[in-house]
């Protein structure tokens, strides 16, 4: 580089090293990690002002999307404002609406903020009342969370789920791995090395997107330190790692290996809940609940128990696994897995004979029409996701390349298939799915999630219906024949026997063909006028070929005042009524239940058209109202 043009560059580093720490944050809070990371390597100065800023760490916090009021109580708990944009930055992509096909009322899954951490809950099918959510609060039940260390790594998962008798318990594992861009997430059963070249607590994350373009032969040492790490010893170089070991991924057992291991996995890493953990809140609750020293003290114990414990790690050779695990092992040079040292307490202590896995797994394989389609699902790298399961490892194999295993959560990318935006699921698999979700802007406005039932006026009971079913839709815009078309996908019913599969089109309205025809305001009550900004033509749900393939019938979309939509069957003259909801608000209002066993608390993989929660006698409870309803100049008892 030229002396002047070093100079000069010298001086611009000295300007901007000049600036105040909240200027500098200010400049900061308009950049990517990314950007900062760059801007660090553009001199010792900048490198050193970078690294020690908290304010400008602060920024980007903010930008990854938590409670702005949260963050500087999160930063008690880790290092720095660097490590807690770690933890952000890692679990982001974790964010969202996550979804399974069974039961076919509705799994739907959605993760958001909780303290120092993430949390999934499960929404329930449910009736609502005439006072809509504020009477009957919308139903939940946890299903895992993830918590940061010190270092600010989301090292610490924990599943919920129940046990044997009835309690609530924490089965401890750990994060395998978070894709930036990860569209389905899988509980799995991981193998460990306790040989110091492999530490049982490494945890293989890898680099978020954001600073995957920050080259390492610049400065190693800098990215090292700037990435995560929060260590004063920048001497040190970094050692380069041992090969690890071939492996076998949990994906290649056959089904039945697969969900034998995981039950007994579960069996054996089950924590039973203290009475203070139990009843303390996974998130912030609406006002006037102040929950941040509950939150705070929760994560705390919950973090050193996951420490204490390894992660829940079961020794192999301890363990002995399951009678029956295994049959007709090969031994190698000597190590075998006894199958008569374990025991498992309570209903798991026999567990679930093989025939009955085989029965299960054969059924669900030969239900579904569309497997075929799933069998051809390809990963990211461009290898077919259904070919590589056709040789199947065997299970021996894979507990023999490892001295531990415990419980790993990995959210991967897949390219999958779909059909509107409903992805495709495949009957064997322990995952779930995450929903794409559009955002709403001018040329899509009603892209989104909403809520709503049938009957109008909306909120109104019938003598012989005091609740009414609330349904969950997902709305999104698409393009077919150059014609623009909104569908409106259910993904949660609140009946107690399902009417319509899970994904299907309640309605498709063509934006581009207005309706003639008039809204039904004619009721056996006092009618309720309201006005009717746009209309358009459309087709909804109606009695098909069976209950796999539903049909349609014509009908009206309505855009009502107040942002409502009403779609309105032609024939039948039903109304289903919608509005627009905020599901962290409605969760943070809502209701906890009690959770599944904790295999099917994560995917509930046999079929089923009625309520498999243990809230069902709840929902019937005629003291709780469960019908949603909207108040019309007041705004919604959902928004």
């Amino acid at each position: 580089m030229p002396d002047g043009v070093a100079a000069q560059v010298d001086c611009g580093s000295r300007l901007f090293l000049a600036l105040p720490d909240d200027v500098l944050a200010l400049v900061s809070a308009y950049l990517r990690p990314l950007d900062l990371c760059a801007l660090a390597l553009c001199c010792r100065g900048l490198r050193a002002a970078v690294a020690s800023s908290e304010k400008a760490w602060l920024a980007q916090c903010r930008r990854l999307g938590p409670p702005a009021h949260a963050l500087p109580l999160w930063r008690e708990g880790v290092r720095s404002y660097r490590a807690l944009c770690r933890f952000l930055a890692a679990v982001a992509p974790l964010l969202g609406v996550w979804v399974h096909q069974n039961p076919e009322l509705g799994n739907v899954v959605s993760v958001l903020w909780g303290f120092l951490s993430v949390v999934g809950v499960r929404i329930i099918p449910q009736e609502l009342g005439p006072l809509g959510l504020d009477a009957g609060p919308l139903l939940w039940a946890p299903v895992f969370e993830i918590l940061a260390d010190a270092d600010g790594a989301p090292s610490c998962f924990f599943h919920h789920g129940r046990g044997d008798h009835g309690e609530d318990c924490l089965y401890p594992g750990s994060v395998q791995s978070i894709d930036p861009s990860c569209n389905i997430l899988l509980l799995e059963v991981d193998v460990h090395h306790k040989d110091p070249a492999f530490p049982p607590d490494t945890l293989h994350l890898p680099r978020s997107q954001i600073f995957s373009a920050v080259s390492d032969r610049k400065d190693p040492t800098l990215v090292r330190n700037l990435h995560w790490s929060d260590s004063s010893n920048t001497n040190s170089t970094p050692s380069a790692a041992p090969p690890s070991p071939p492996s076998i991924p949990f994906s290649r057992l056959p089904f039945n290996d697969r969900r034998r291991l995981l039950d007994l996995v579960t069996g054996r890493v089950h924590l039973e809940i203290p009475l203070d953990l139990a009843t303390a809140p996974l998130f912030d609750r609406s006002p006037p609940c102040d929950d941040a020293k509950l939150l705070a003290r929760r994560w705390s114990e919950l973090v050193k128990i996951h420490e204490q414990i390894s992660g829940g790690r079961i020794d192999r050779k301890a363990a002995e696994l399951a009678p029956g695990l295994i049959e007709h092992a090969p031994t190698a040079n000597g190590d075998v897995i006894s199958h008569h040292q374990i025991t498992v307490s309570g209903k798991r202590k026999a567990l679930v004979s093989v025939a009955a896995y085989l029965r299960d797994g054969f059924k669900q394989f030969m239900s579904r029409s569309n497997s075929s389609k799933v069998a051809g699902l390809i990963s990211r790298n461009g290898n077919s996701w259904g070919s590589a399961q056709k040789k199947h490892a065997q299970l021996h194999q894979f507990l023999m390349s490892g001295d531990a295993v415990g419980l790993s959560l990995r959210a991967a990318h897949m390219r999958l298939t779909a059909y509107r935006a409903w992805p495709d699921m495949h009957d064997n698999w322990f995952a779930l799915y995450k929903l794409p979700m559009q955002v709403p802007s001018a040329c899509h406005e009603h892209a989104g999630l909403w809520a709503g039932t049938f009957g109008w006026p909306p909120g109104q009971p019938s003598e012989d219906k005091p609740g009414k079913a609330l349904f969950f839709l997902l709305l999104s815009y698409e393009e077919v024949e150059e014609r623009t078309l909104l569908v409106a996908t259910k993904i949660l019913e609140g009946t107690h026997y399902v009417l319509h599969p899970n994904g299907s089109a309640m309605f498709i309205a063509k934006l581009d063909e207005t309706s003639s025809d008039a809204f039904p305001w004619e009721t056996d009550s006092e009618p309720l006028q309201v006005e009717v900004e746009q209309s358009y033509s459309g087709e909804g749900i109606a009695s098909g070929y069976g209950f796999r393939y539903p049909g349609s019938k014509p009908g009206s979309l309505f855009v009502l005042q107040n942002g409502l939509l009403a779609f309105v069957w032609k024939e039948s003259r039903s109304v289903l009524t919608l509005q627009r909801i905020d599901l962290q608000e409605l969760l943070k209002r809502g209701e906890r239940v009690p959770m599944l066993p904790p295999v099917a608390n994560f995917s509930y993989l046999t079929k089923s058209y009625s309520n498999v929660t243990d809230c069902e006698e709840a929902l019937k409870l005629p003291t709780i109202p469960r019908l949603t309803s909207w108040y019309y100049g007041l705004g919604s008892t959902l928004g």
